[in-house]
């Protein structure tokens, strides 16, 4: 548990940073709120009585201010592209772990390229995509793999019931459509790779009771970082139900709306990752409700493991290189029902 320690939550008014700020809490940290917004900071500061401490990562200062003291660091503000580097540089400054929620693939591939060495050195764990999207698929597959040391495909597939998306997974999302101009990102042969047709439509056979759905192929998330950084498999795709890429590309589509105490949405999941070797395939698929939701204990119990010094690593690493992914996952319980399948 928290015992108290201090954890700074940069981004700690929005959508998920909220459900992270409440997580923290619940698990007896003392969350220190930042953000750029001062009047939304202020805002939250006074309902909930916690500190706040403005920071805009072109404020290099601001950032210090705001981790001071801090036992570590959760990065909650997209678009990452824009937020990741500034306040990595203020964790490896302050000697404190970071942690971040990014889903976007480039800025997950910015943080390796641009960072490993230098947190290595500084014996700083920096953990990205910490998050539904990036995080949860890689120990998924992390366990899957097992005993094996290699396999030929992972594939991981989206079953939500719908996408409901929020304030910065739209802009996130726009800044990736302008990294990319305009094309989509695969990856494929070892390394990602861009592509400006249109991505297949095929059927997914996920788990009953949920059966057979259409998808979209090729659907890239940020799993095409967060599991080739560690694990040994040339080809890494990603699906998408039809209904939720629908609605998270519809500019109509309204903002999660809460339906019960813990402010969690209608959405429900399944996630169905299947990883291949020669005619061998091992899978879990995990289910639960509300895709932001989940994102606080994935980010928050990664934070006590590495504040309890229960990492494989250092530096640069997944949540599937630097965490014991089954053990993980079965922390994960109250959160998410997992049945895994040989």
């Amino acid at each position: 548990m928290g015992s108290g320690l201090t954890v700074a939550v940069f981004g700690a008014y929005g959508h998920t940073g909220r459900f992270v700020v409440a997580h923290l809490r619940e698990r007896g940290f003392v969350p220190v709120l930042s953000g750029r917004d001062a009047d939304k900071l202020r805002a939250l500061a006074s309902a909930s009585g916690l500190d706040a401490r403005p920071a805009t990562v072109d404020d290099p200062a601001s950032l210090d201010r705001a981790l001071a003291g801090a036992a570590a660091v959760i990065n909650c503000a997209g678009p990452f592209a824009t937020t990741a580097a500034p306040v990595i540089e203020a964790a490896l400054r302050a000697g404190i772990p970071y942690v971040d929620v990014a889903a976007e693939i480039e800025a997950n591939a910015d943080t390796f390229a641009h960072f490993t060495e230098r947190a290595r050195a500084a014996g700083v764990a920096v953990v990205p995509a910490m998050a539904f999207y990036g995080g949860l698929g890689d120990l998924l597959a992390t366990a899957a793999m097992g005993d094996w040391t290699a396999a030929d495909e992972a594939h991981i597939a989206y079953g939500l019931s719908s996408w409901h998306p929020t304030t910065g997974t739209r802009t996130a999302g726009a800044v990736s459509r302008q990294r990319r101009g305009g094309g989509r990102v695969v990856y494929s042969n070892g390394r990602l790779q861009y592509r400006h047709d249109d991505p297949p439509a095929l059927q997914w056979p996920f788990p009953d009771p949920m059966g057979s759905r259409a998808v979209i192929g090729e659907f890239t998330m940020a799993d095409v970082v967060t599991i080739p950084s560690h694990l040994s498999i040339p080809e890494v795709r990603t699906y998408m139900t039809v209904e939720a890429a629908r609605d998270v590309s519809s500019p109509d589509t309204p903002a999660p709306a809460a339906v019960d105490k813990h402010g969690r949405s209608a959405q429900t999941f399944l996630v169905d990752v299947v990883v291949r070797s020669g005619g061998t395939e091992r899978r879990a698929a995990p289910r639960g409700q509300d895709i932001y939701a989940v994102t606080a204990p994935l980010a928050v119990e990664a934070v006590d493991r590495i504040l309890t010094g229960r990492t494989r690593t250092v530096g640069v690493a997944s949540a599937g290189e630097i965490f014991d992914a089954p053990d993980f996952l079965r922390a994960l319980s109250p959160h998410i029902t997992l049945e895994p399948h040989a």
